[in-house]
């Protein structure tokens, strides 16, 4: 009888291969897909925006009244205090106007006391018989006329002021002027445009989210802002506004592959850090879009 022997190194072998097949399947299940990895790590949105200034930080002031500005005391980039005077135009015809106003106001008024007094006197006389009925109804006429005299006066001298007014334009907020858009000398219209002010320590970027991307953004996500021109600096931000609605675009795509009449969520970015970007410039966000589970 033959024996069939087996080398002690491919026992061995054999024994390993054994105890790998054998193995829990728990262990084996354990594992992750390449394709269910990709799937539950999240990508990031990216977006162009531009960095703005938010609502009321940014104010452009203009004439009510049409005028020769004689005053314009402020240049770009001068610092302002709300009340401060940006512009001044020629007030003079309207001071003079007041002026007349207002002493023909003090006339009506001694004549509203002149009438008066008729009135009472004629009051007095008529319950004595003294005069007749129809001389004391000319009395009180005489004294409405006076009144209504007077009250126009001052209705107009109310006017003038309110006219004089707005011959001095002030600044309606703290800040810097970021644009002056006349200068001393010119004729301007009623609702010319004429200086800028911001308040630059309220700025923050508006993004232009892809509407397809919507569902994936969350308030407080954090965002990173980049600009052409700083290299490959950083700025950090979080998501503190997202609209209800979307509209169309309002920036023309860097990348002229892109389509222009997407529609997008306007997406508003707080700033975490201090940046030197410039209002109205365009920069880039990439935002880390919510989990699935959240």
């Amino acid at each position: 009888m033959t024996t069939t022997r087996i080398a002690i190194p491919t026992f061995l072998a054999l024994a390993s291969l054994a105890f790998i097949v054998a193995r829990p399947a728990q262990h084996a299940s354990a594992a992750v897909s390449p394709a269910t990895a990709a799937a539950a790590a999240p990508t990031t949105i990216r977006a162009e925006g531009q960095f703005i200034a938010y609502p009321g930080a940014e104010v452009t002031v203009g004439s009510e009244i049409a005028g020769r500005i004689i005053s314009l005391p402020v240049d770009e980039k001068s610092v302002v205090k709300k009340g401060q005077l940006l512009v001044a135009l020629d007030a003079s015809e309207t001071q003079a106007s007041l002026a007349e106003a207002r002493a023909h106001i003090q006339e009506t008024a001694a004549e509203v006391t002149a009438t008066q007094a008729d009135v009472a006197r004629m009051e007095a006389l008529a319950e004595s018989h003294a005069i007749s009925r129809q001389e004391l109804d000319h009395a009180r006429r005489d004294n409405d006329a006076a009144i209504a005299r007077r009250d126009a006066a001052i209705a107009t001298a109310t006017q003038l002021e309110a006219h004089l007014a707005k011959t001095r334009i002030v600044a309606p907020i703290s800040g810097v002027v970021t644009a002056r858009l006349a200068q001393p000398g010119e004729t301007v219209e009623a609702n010319t445009k004429l200086v800028t002010v911001a308040d630059l320590h309220r700025t923050r970027v508006e993004a232009e989210v892809d509407e397809y991307d919507a569902g994936k953004i969350a308030l407080g996500a954090p965002v990173a802002v980049t600009a052409e021109g700083y290299g490959s600096r950083t700025w950090k931000g979080t998501v503190e506004e997202i609209p209800d609605g979307v509209v169309a675009r309002r920036l023309k795509p860097d990348d002229p592959g892109k389509p222009t009449d997407t529609r997008v969520l306007m997406v508003k970015i707080a700033l975490t850090e201090p940046t030197p970007f410039k209002l109205s410039q365009r920069v880039q966000v990439a935002i880390t879009p919510a989990s699935r589970g959240s």
